[in-house]
């Protein structure tokens, strides 16, 4: 039925779609003041770049509880800094071009790298065939000397992170002498690590622990006193979120 002038009537619905606009507005503008940070900066993320997101894994601006969970899991990654986890992926593949050209059978591959929720974890074998040390020895081999100075080199790129060695041995090998065994010559092989490091560009306050470990961490799936146990660790730590 139209009213005297003709019309249907329908101001009232605009202005109730207004209201309801508006409501919904206060509502969000409310909602989000009530959020922990962590939601507002995804927030803002969303509306500052809303065809990407932080992680490979996408995850929702409101989590269900598995997501909070599968979060909780991961340690730092999705609570760190989206320029330091694309430094740290870049640091990645830029260590993995370098290592396409070091030798031509994976598995005989002096250096590994894995990704872990606390950052990236630099596994460097001292092998037979290609040692990393002299026989028994903290003295580094030409080899050694240019695969730590070409690791400094990358790592002293990347500020944010910091630094952490272990020395590792395998087992069932005599010590040098009764006062000097496999838990020296771990630590004094990290100590030596941590000097090249120093001397070819990493910054000393970087550097947060060197451990010797001797044969009590052999890699896993392999025997104690498989010589791939023989190796030096560099782990680069995402910063703590809580510090």
């Amino acid at each position: 039925m139209k009213n005297k002038h003709g019309h249907h009537g329908g101001a009232w619905k605009v202005a109730y779609a207004d209201f309801v606009t508006a409501m919904m507005a206060l509502f969000l503008v409310l909602w989000l003041t009530a959020q922990d940070e962590k939601i507002k900066e995804a927030v803002e993320r969303a509306f500052r770049h809303p065809f990407s997101s932080m992680t490979k894994q996408s995850v929702g601006i409101m989590p269900n509880e598995n997501e909070q969970r599968s979060r909780d899991q991961k340690g730092n990654f999705d609570s760190a800094a989206v320029v330091e986890l694309a430094m740290l992926r870049r640091l990645n593949q830029d260590l993995l071009r370098s290592l396409e050209n070091m030798e031509d059978d994976p598995s005989q591959r002096s250096i590994e790298l894995e990704m872990t929720p606390e950052g990236l974890r630099i596994s460097v074998f001292d092998r037979s065939h290609r040692p990393i040390f002299d026989r028994q020895s903290w003295t580094f081999t030409q080899y050694g000397d240019w695969v730590f100075s070409t690791l400094a080199w990358e790592v002293a790129r990347y500020r944010g992170f910091t630094v952490e060695l272990e020395g590792h041995t395998e087992r069932g090998h005599p010590p040098l002498r009764p006062d000097y065994g496999d838990w020296e010559l771990s630590a004094d092989r990290a100590n030596a690590a941590r000097r090249k490091l120093l001397e070819h560009g990493v910054e000393p306050g970087q550097l947060r622990k060197v451990a010797g470990f001797a044969d009590t961490q052999p890699v896993a799936g392999h025997r104690p006193d498989d010589e791939i146990n023989r190796r030096v660790t560099v782990m680069l730590k995402l910063p703590d979120p809580k510090a």
